[in-house]
């Protein structure tokens, strides 16, 4: 995404991540700033605000794209992953956010403008087989861009949520196989997709289009969408131990 907005001409780019040392040399091909972080400390977050607003002036648009996926450690036991885990879960996909909103919102309401995306997941609008951590963060996620975005429209303020399938990335092992069925779409596509929905202002951005289809049918009925996730977990468990 940094690459596809460079590519679009933004007037600044800061890029932070927990590899701090990987942010620069990104940034330094892009002729951006980079800076190391963990978003699961606000004063980190507040940080990367504070060099953004001295560098360019203002944030238009912050991008919190951090995520971390954890596995049940028992697969037949939805509540097996210990609390560490679902403490550290709870830092990366959702506090990220808010830490992200707090360190933003009070400038762009004085300006009556500004912008927040945030990458979530479909697991988020649907379900993640094989971790009911991410399930839930994410799931949370959606909670407060969706109070985020009603809050403060008034106020000017846009907000996008990002929600893919599977995505090429380090990340995609670590999440299980139901995400894979509808195929893997690479980085480049998904900050495509990104770019058209920012101008559309879509609240939604799905990279996976199929994810509409099955947010209907969740909808439409509720008890037998579970029966049918069931029947997928059942099919993917199935065919992880198969390969073991």
């Amino acid at each position: 995404m940094a690459q596809r907005f460079a590519k679009a001409g933004v007037e600044g780019l800061v890029l932070a991540d927990l590899d701090g040392a990987g942010a620069e040399a990104v940034a330094g091909e892009l002729g951006a700033v980079g800076l190391g972080a963990d978003v699961t400390k606000e004063a980190d977050v507040q940080a990367v605000a504070r060099a953004a607003v001295d560098k360019f002036g203002r944030i238009d648009l912050f991008c919190s794209n951090a995520g971390i996926s954890i596995r049940d450690p028992d697969i037949d036991n939805a509540a097996s992953t210990p609390n560490e885990g679902w403490e550290k879960a709870w830092g990366v996909n959702v506090m990220a956010h808010v830490y992200a909103a707090r360190a933003c919102l009070p400038a762009m309401i004085e300006r009556g403008e500004g912008y927040f995306l945030n990458t979530v997941s479909a697991a988020g609008l649907l379900s993640q087989i094989g971790s009911a951590v991410y399930s839930t963060t994410k799931h949370a996620a959606i909670g407060f861009g969706e109070h985020l975005a009603i809050a403060h429209k008034d106020h000017g303020i846009k907000v996008s949520l990002l929600c893919p399938q599977a995505v090429d990335t380090p990340m995609l092992g670590g999440a299980g196989g139901a995400q894979n069925v509808d195929g893997v779409m690479t980085p480049e596509a998904v900050a495509d997709v990104v770019v058209e929905g920012l101008a559309e202002e879509r609240f939604l951005i799905l990279p996976h289009e199929q994810v509409t289809t099955y947010m209907q049918r969740k909808t439409s009925d509720y008890d037998r969408w579970i029966g049918g996730m069931a029947r997928l977990r059942r099919s993917v468990i199935d065919g992880e131990r198969g390969q073991r």
